[in-house]
């Protein structure tokens, strides 16, 4: 795999034995990073492996992409098929199809640096969090980004880990905002609402990885066997499994993107999704249960939200050449502009 060769130092994930809660709160959400030590833990890792998993669950049924297999039929498939862009295996329901625990005692459970996800407070009308997933050597995912959620769901500001319980994965990832282009090969809308990377995996990489590579905001390392891998939010990444591999997905809304993710529920209900019908009004179900069960800090959040706006309509002003009053400034010249190269601020 040429594309996992000589990866410059200065593109390369950092890894950690592990972080602590305050570490990654203060040091390392807005981060991609790679953790050793938690994955290997869990009973799980211990467990399985495609053999393991094939005699326990074979006649279980999972989704794959847009069909519906036992396991035996996809591990069949997983390990005959010459496609250039493989069917992936990516079930939102394994933990209930698989009986499995998540908790502390349990079969797996969150790494510890990541906090409460609070998001948990949405119980049962929560979206769907965690995907088990499952594919052979060259399959994976082409560019996208999780702004809201991991992969299909997209109902906050969110987070997400992606830890390898069998076989490694590739991942090139770019962070994204007004200033920042899209990875080479990828084309967005106008809102940004809607993402196209016309290429397979196999095309991107012949066509454009080398360019990308080049890039000072381009990250990739390689998610080996018993690691996690933390995914910010709003970052570009396409992942490539080096070999069969058994993945396990979550996402969730961290304390310190709480702000993030009440504006994103509040000012883009269009781009909300992944609630059931009974839930109307995702922003204010989400606020009204915060206030029921952490009040102090949903004021805060809500406090650093208004922070954030005054902040970006301050910019605007001063773009436009406005005082804070909303009237012009007077200007001998003026220049229009969304500011320099590392400015990430959001213009309304």
């Amino acid at each position: 795999m040429p594309y996992t060769i000589n990866i410059p130092s200065a593109n390369a994930i950092p890894r950690f034995s592990d972080l602590s809660s305050g570490q990654f709160k203060s040091d390392w959400a807005d981060k991609p990073f790679i953790l050793t030590e938690p994955v290997r833990q869990w009973p799980l890792f211990q467990k399985w492996s495609t053999d393991a998993l094939l005699e326990k669950y074979g006649d279980t049924v999972f989704r794959a992409e847009a069909v519906d297999w036992p396991l035996w039929i996809y591990m069949e498939y997983m390990s005959n098929n010459e496609d250039e862009s493989p069917l992936y295996l990516f079930d939102c329901s394994f933990v209930e199809k698989m009986d499995l625990k998540v908790r502390s005692d349990g079969d797996y459970w969150p790494p510890e640096c990541f906090g409460e996800d609070l998001f948990d407070v949405l119980r049962d009308q929560r979206p769907d969090r965690r995907w088990l997933i499952l594919g052979g050597a060259g399959s994976g995912s082409s560019y996208h980004k999780d702004p809201n959620a991991t992969r299909r769901v997209l109902p906050a500001d969110r987070h997400a880990w992606n830890a390898v319980l069998h076989g490694s994965k590739y991942w090139i990832m770019f962070p994204s905002g007004p200033s920042h282009p899209a990875p080479p090969g990828v084309y967005v809308s106008e809102d940004q609402s809607e993402v196209t990377s016309p290429l397979s995996i196999a095309e991107w990489l012949l066509n454009f990885h080398a360019e990308a590579r080049k890039s000072s905001r381009c990250m990739e390392g390689i998610c080996n066997e018993g690691e996690v891998l933390h995914v910010p939010s709003g970052w570009w990444h396409l992942v490539v499994n080096l070999s069969p591999s058994i993945a396990i997905t979550q996402n969730f809304v961290p304390e310190a993107h709480l702000a993030n993710a009440l504006g994103f529920l509040r000012d883009k209900p269009q781009q909300v999704s992944g609630f059931g019908n009974d839930v109307k009004d995702p922003s204010n179900l989400f606020t009204t249960r915060l206030r029921d069960t952490h009040p102090a800090l949903l004021e805060r959040g809500l406090a650093e939200l208004e922070r954030l706006q005054l902040g970006k309509k301050r910019k605007w002003d001063e773009l436009v050449g406005m005082d804070g009053a909303g009237a012009a400034k007077p200007s001998k010249d003026f220049c229009f502009g969304f500011g320099d190269d590392d400015d990430d601020a959001e213009v309304p």
